[in-house]
């Protein structure tokens, strides 16, 4: 189900994002042309809403065209608002883009709370054999620190963590590497240890 409320609601929440973050430009995903109802009324909204924003540029685009435009040239894309089908299909686009879900973090941001997780399942097949990439969940935690202020905190366990990866000698299979994930968890913190703050 669609309502105006909650179209209204994540159309400001994209363009509130965009102008916290320094962002120029959102573009609303859709599929008007076949869902003319609902994608409708989510492009209504969001084109309300970007009355409110002279300073960010406000375009339209259909969520196939987006998904190659993505593929072709993501650094052509800013901020993307869409529908939650859409973003679930788009987001695993991008995590295929960036190495898999197992570095993908995820964030649900509501009104009154906010839950951040990794996008990937449990991985009942490698659980218990200290295999599985924590990567996604730590990068879930530092959205979490980003969201409640802690800034400083994210930044460091994040270059910690993106250090770690660039080094690759301490990576999990899933990243081509050989580490468990124990070995790869020493090394993000051994890494956060040798930061000068």
């Amino acid at each position: 189900i669609i309502s105006k409320k909650a179209c209204r609601r994540i159309a400001e929440y994209a363009f509130e994002y965009a102008q916290q973050h320094g962002r120029k430009k959102v573009t609303a995903c859709h599929k008007a042309t076949i869902m003319k109802l609902g994608d409708g009324l989510f492009l209504d909204q969001c084109r309300e809403v970007s009355k409110e924003f002279p300073d960010i540029l406000y375009s339209e685009k259909q969520v196939d065209t987006m998904a190659m435009l993505i593929t072709r040239n993501p650094l052509a894309v800013d901020v993307m608002v869409m529908p939650n089908l859409y973003g679930d299909i788009i987001s695993d686009l991008c995590a295929g883009l960036i190495g898999g879900l197992g570095i993908t973090p995820s964030g649900n941001i509501g009104e009154d709370a906010a839950v951040f997780e990794a996008v990937h399942g449990t991985a009942p097949d490698i659980a218990g054999r200290n295999l599985a990439n924590p990567t996604a969940l730590l990068l879930s935690s530092v959205m979490m620190l980003n969201h409640m202020g802690l800034r400083d905190h994210a930044q460091r366990i994040e270059t910690s963590i993106f250090k770690t990866l660039d080094e690759q000698e301490c990576i999990t299979g899933d990243l081509g590497g050989r580490a468990t994930t124990d070995e790869y968890a020493d090394a993000i913190v051994r890494n956060l240890r040798e930061m000068t703050f």
